[in-house]
């Protein structure tokens, strides 16, 4: 069996009242990181799954209407805070960044895309073509700013769809097909629908042959993990689809209980973060 290594970083962050992300949660503003992780595979090399905010974001987001984003959500990132700078800083080239893969579309998630130019990016066709599907107004709307994708992502881009299936077995066989990134079983891209078009979390097996399960915005947190909470419909219906949300959770709550030992890492939990 291959294992991976894997770092978690933190991308920045946003303040957001802890009621849009928790039903019946209060009015009070919370933060939730932006986290990213850097994955490295014995034969092919590192990778990242997301990589939060950058300079690009606060680019992107400078006018009206794409200002609103930000207002709503308001970001914080320090001046040496980006997963690029964070890398540097960890001797990482990012020429040596084989891939970068986007657990979904949304600006806090790919607000660093054009710092890795070097890198192949793993996507699903799906959240593409929501987005060509959508005007400036409509992409808004969903959280997803075009400009944050490089010019040049139609020729960089792998599909995961297209990846080699893998049908999932045991306490995963109720999220279907998997989807194999390097051929050899070592890390699957599994579907996680319902928080955005083409929603994907990434399953591993680490050195201490323990399995991590990157769920990015299935669930804001661990707590809602625990207790099954999810935030209120208008959240989930705004930006995505909340019977699929529901349903998502749900598994995702039973794989919890089936396999206490797999450790579930939600993208904006600060229990996770490494700050």
């Amino acid at each position: 069996m291959t294992h991976i290594e894997w770092r978690t970083y933190e991308a920045g962050h946003c303040m957001h009242p802890q009621c849009g992300t928790r039903r019946g949660g209060m009015w009070k503003m919370a933060r939730f990181p932006a986290l990213a992780f850097l994955l490295r595979h014995p034969a092919h090399g590192a990778m990242l799954f997301d990589t939060g905010y950058s300079r690009h974001f606060f680019d992107a987001t400078r006018h009206l209407p794409e200002r609103l984003y930000r207002t709503v959500t308001p970001p914080r990132l320090d001046e040496t805070e980006s997963l690029r700078d964070q890398l540097a800083r960890d001797g990482i080239d990012v020429r040596h960044l084989a891939t970068v893969m986007l657990s979904h579309l949304h600006g806090d998630h790919i607000g660093g895309l054009h710092d890795f130019p070097h890198s192949t990016i793993l996507c699903s066709r799906e959240a593409w073509n929501d987005l060509q599907a959508r005007g400036r107004l409509g992409a808004l709307r969903r959280g997803l700013l075009p400009a944050l994708l490089p010019t040049d992502f139609p020729q960089r881009v792998r599909w995961i769809e297209e990846l080699p299936r893998i049908a999932l077995a045991g306490s995963f066989a109720a999220f279907g097909t998997g989807y194999d990134l390097w051929s050899d079983g070592s890390v699957l891209a599994i579907p996680l629908p319902g928080h955005a078009a083409g929603h994907y979390g990434l399953l591993f097996h680490t050195p201490d042959d323990g399995q991590v399960f990157l769920i990015a915005d299935a669930a804001w947190s661990s707590r809602a993990l625990l207790d099954g909470v999810p935030p209120p419909s208008v959240v989930t219906s705004w930006l995505g689809d909340t019977p699929a949300y529901l349903a998502t959770l749900a598994r995702l709550q039973k794989l919890r209980q089936s396999e206490p030992d797999l450790r579930i890492v939600p993208s904006h939990c600060e229990e996770h973060s490494p700050r």
